[in-house]
């Protein structure tokens, strides 16, 4: 049995304000997947459950106090745009290196009638900025991942991760070179699948910052910038 909006909202209990902004991405999305490949079209009949709430499942898991969100890799706006929609008083940033996906999500939060950010930019091009949260769905091996959200976190940070059931073996593999806490929270939509949550990350090949000189020398040749 396909899963509808109202199976949705009862089962996220969302308000009646934010089911409707959720259907109007739904109806966007339907219609610009037409001309552009945003999602499979075989996954469109089960929109609801494949994508809205594997998305919505994350909201639960964002910590009281909240601020600012990064979501990376938005692809159509799962989970970033569902998560703007269900928490609006987080400022959320989307970042997307595809044009035509970033097109989308402004006419979807416009559509909406949420105020949020779009980032045109290629991941790894980002200048350091830390955010509360740190979300991303189907974007890249757990090790890769982590080196694009690093530069987006900070001591307090939480990183919030869908992935299906290759977790384990990449969160072994993640451990060979980063050092972090992690639990897994088994997934509500994928029974093979799980959501790290990640806090207190930090690379095992990362080097102290060199002090600064002394004041009065000049910097050896090696160290001037």
């Amino acid at each position: 049995m396909l899963l509808g909006p109202e199976d949705f909202a009862r089962q996220t209990n969302v308000s009646r304000e934010t089911l409707a902004r959720l259907k109007a991405y739904a109806d966007l999305l339907v219609a610009w997947n037409e001309h552009h490949n945003l999602v499979a079209r075989s996954t469109l009949p089960d929109l609801w459950h494949r994508h809205f709430l594997d998305s919505a499942q994350l909201e639960p898991l964002i910590p009281p106090g909240t601020r600012n969100l990064a979501d990376l890799g938005s692809g159509a706006g799962f989970p970033g745009l569902v998560l703007a929609a269900m928490r609006p008083e987080i400022a959320v940033t989307l970042h997307e290196s595809t044009g035509k996906k970033c097109a989308f999500l402004t006419a979807a939060a416009e559509g909406m009638g949420l105020k949020l950010a779009v980032q045109n930019t290629r991941i790894e091009a980002l200048p350091p900025k830390a955010f509360d949260v740190v979300t991303a769905r189907a974007l890249a091996p757990l090790p890769l991942l982590l080196s694009y959200a690093k530069p987006l976190t900070g001591p307090n940070s939480v990183c919030l991760f869908l992935k299906g059931q290759n977790a384990g073996s990449e969160l072994t593999e993640a451990h060979k070179s980063w050092n972090m806490e992690t639990s897994q929270v088994p997934s509500k939509t994928d029974p093979s699948g799980a959501i790290l949550v990640v806090r207190k990350l930090v690379s095992l090949h990362e080097h102290p910052s060199p002090k600064a000189p002394h004041p009065g020398r000049r910097q050896s040749k090696g160290r001037r910038r």
